[in-house]
């Protein structure tokens, strides 16, 4: 495809970010790849939360063909945003002080799981007080996040940090501040954002270290199949059983 269409030109920029979390986030990949592995190993569970479309990156870590199967969704209700009536209520619930301690102190999360957070500004008041409070409880934290936002706006938690500033490893996407990749003379707005795009992707890298840092332990990563291939769904009832105290969607 021409690198002349907006097509072409959305497909390069993609690719140019891939390229640059790929180069620059190497050793925070595999830093967090071995912390999940470590979590794995000593027998802790491991949580990702996302809210509004961060979310996304976050679900694609859940129940997955190919991903580990002890990842659990910690869900906040309404803060995905596009499953509730009006959609900026889940922007308005990101805002919210003490909502995120409370969703916390309810969930199963304990001392030496591991919880992936997901928040491409960083800057609100729920994914800084997801951070701040896990750690509190003893819980590893991944933060998955845009460093530039740290820089560019302010925050909007009373500690006047970021997401970035709480966690035990951080992951930048490298995603400019508004997320969005393209302009055009006659279009009002920049558009095309990428960040779910990366953030996935750097997301999938961290489990694929994961289950090689298990496998060179002698350690079987706990991974799913596809159930659309012969075999799957059996493959997965073992996998289920041998860690259900471990997995929750499934309750």
């Amino acid at each position: 495809m021409s690198d002349r269409t907006l097509a072409g030109q959305y497909f390069d920029a993609a690719i140019g970010l891939l390229q640059r979390v790929r180069d620059e986030e190497a050793d925070a990949v595999t830093a967090a790849g071995t912390l999940l592995a470590d979590t794995v190993a000593d027998g802790g569970r491991l949580f990702a939360f996302g809210a509004g479309h961060s979310s996304l990156a976050a679900q694609d870590l859940v129940y997955r063909a190919g991903g580990l199967a002890l990842v659990n969704l910690l869900a906040v209700p309404g803060a995905v945003g596009v499953d509730v009536v009006p959609a900026t209520l889940g922007s308005a619930l990101e805002r919210v002080d003490g909502l995120a301690t409370a969703v916390l102190d309810t969930s199963p999360l304990r001392a030496g799981d591991a919880l992936v957070i997901v928040s491409l500004s960083g800057r609100n008041a729920l994914p800084v007080e997801m951070a701040l409070h896990a750690r509190a409880l003893g819980v590893r934290v991944i933060g998955v996040t845009s460093v530039a936002y740290a820089t560019a706006t302010t925050s909007r938690h009373t500690s006047g940090t970021f997401l970035k500033d709480h966690c035990d490893l951080v992951l930048d996407s490298k995603i400019a501040v508004g997320d969005a990749e393209l302009v055009l003379d006659t279009v009002p707005a920049p558009f095309a954002p990428a960040s779910t795009v990366v953030t996935s992707a750097l997301l999938q890298a961290v489990v694929a270290t994961a289950a090689g840092v298990l496998a060179d332990r002698g350690v079987e990563p706990p991974l799913l199949r596809s159930g659309n291939v012969d075999g799957g769904h059996e493959w997965n009832g073992r996998i289920f059983d041998r860690y259900a105290d471990r997995i929750f969607y499934r309750r």
